[in-house]
């Protein structure tokens, strides 16, 4: 259990700066300017991109031992998985959960049960919150009502990149463990494979509002991550460069003790055959070129 450090989001729940934070998050369900898309709807009546309601979507939760070592530890990372996404990328493994909205609509209320549940049955080690950016006003109500009934777990917000620095600042002192990937580090990839546009100007942004927050990461004794910044990147068929560039950025404008996440795992799914060039798995020697670059450049790899 996490009990030597306080979550940030504790602080701000006693001098009541939480729940102002919430009422500010819950003008975006009647006006939405949450992500980069800026669709200014009422959501109680409409859909934007991300195609969500005002109520919280969870296609499931639970304990997870496939995250990084530093969220896992012996207990592993306490995931909640949000049904749709503010990205549509073509070769998403999980597409029926991101852009099919699979799940169930739930109350706050049940949210922050949910929270308890992963704290006190499973005793995991954080709070994962994946894909969370279109929920922040359902999310921060329910973390409020968590807090009040003991909630103490780090928070980990797990998104893919394309955030809003707006949004971001709402969260200052709230998330513990920041979480992005960092995709892409051309205009025509971002366009070509999520349909979001400015992707590299928007992470960019992000990834060093999110390193002023909450700095390099940083672990217990045990090796359990408590606070700052892990940043994933999957290595695409073809994408040298690409992953040269965005590595190179993490190496010049972010703390040197960021984590990174260098990625293998790439194999076509959803849409991706209907792309030649990422309709193959990423090749051995692909993945190998990409990580001895990044340890050149002294980047903190992940295990």
């Amino acid at each position: 259990m996490y009990k030597d450090l306080e979550a940030g989001y504790l602080t701000l729940y006693k001098n009541n700066e939480l729940s102002k934070r919430t009422q500010l998050a819950k003008e975006h369900l009647t006006n939405c300017y949450l992500c980069p898309h800026e669709c200014g709807i009422n959501r109680k009546e409409e859909l934007g991109f991300c195609r969500s309601p005002d109520k919280v979507i969870v296609a499931s939760y639970g304990p997870h031992f496939g995250e990084e070592s530093v969220l896992v530890g012996s207990n592993g990372s306490g995931t909640i998985f949000f049904g749709f996404c503010n990205m549509r990328c073509v070769f998403c493994q999980n597409c029926e959960i991101s852009q099919g909205g699979e799940g169930q609509i739930i109350s706050n209320e049940k949210l922050a049960g949910i929270m308890l549940n992963l704290q006190e049955k499973y005793n995991c080690h954080n709070i994962n919150l994946v894909t969370p950016t279109h929920f922040i006003p359902n999310i921060l109500e329910a973390l409020s009502i968590a807090a009040k009934n003991g909630l103490k777990l780090p928070l980990v917000y797990n998104c893919g990149g394309y955030e809003r620095l707006e949004t971001l600042k709402l969260l200052d002192g709230i998330i513990d463990i920041y979480m992005p990937d960092f995709k892409y580090s051309s205009d025509e990839r971002g366009v070509k494979y999520s349909k979001v546009k400015d992707y590299p100007e928007k992470v960019k942004a992000a990834l060093i509002e999110m390193d002023r927050q909450v700095g390099g990461l940083k672990t217990d004794k045990r090796g359990i991550a408590y606070r700052g910044l892990i940043i994933r990147h999957l290595v695409m068929p073809g994408g040298l460069n690409d992953t040269k560039e965005i590595l190179k950025f993490i190496k010049d404008e972010l703390s040197e003790d960021c984590l990174v996440n260098l990625m293998d795992q790439y194999s076509p799914a959803f849409k991706a055959f209907e792309y030649k060039e990422i309709s193959m798995p990423l090749s051995y020697f692909e993945f190998e070129k990409a990580k001895n670059f990044a340890k050149k450049l002294g980047l903190r790899l992940a295990d």
